[in-house]
């Protein structure tokens, strides 16, 4: 099983927890930035480069160690699929740059993490997307409230 590393980006907009997706540029399905193993680079930093190359998005991992992981299959070009696990590590988003590497391939959405679970095709991301953030540590806000949610 090959391995790859992700970032899960988040940010609290207006008292809102959000998280960003970006698609993929073959299929344009919704995932989160991820990439292969870098040499010299950790885990956590792989994923850093990886959501500023295809999101543009500048911040700052949260802890050494991955929250978790999933699995998906990865086509190559060669046509092959492989297995991959991603170990997903939290980053804490300051900003987002007005170009980066890969800004005409990719859409990017700020979207809370129930809607990003609903958007997502791994099952197992779906569940890192709804358990990566406990409620008493980032609360919702109330049904009924009005709230600007910026995309």
């Amino acid at each position: 099983m090959a391995i790859q590393f992700g970032a899960l980006p988040f940010r609290i907009e207006l008292g809102v927890l959000q998280v960003c997706l970006t698609t993929s540029r073959e299929t344009r399905r919704w995932i989160i930035s991820k990439g292969w193993p870098i040499r010299g680079l950790r885990g956590r930093e792989v994923a850093a480069r990886e959501a500023f190359e295809e999101a543009g998005l500048v911040g700052t991992i949260v802890r050494k160690q991955a929250i978790g992981s999933y699995h998906y299959s990865k086509r190559l070009p060669d046509n092959r699929e492989v297995l991959c696990r991603v170990n997903v590590f939290l980053l804490s988003v300051d900003y987002q740059v007005d170009d980066w590497v890969e800004k005409e391939q990719r859409e990017c959405q700020w979207m809370t993490p129930q809607e990003a679970a609903r958007m997502v095709a791994e099952g197992g991301l779906a569940e890192l997307l709804l358990s990566a953030f406990p409620a008493a540590r980032f609360p919702t806000p109330k049904a009924g409230k009005q709230q600007r949610l910026p995309r």
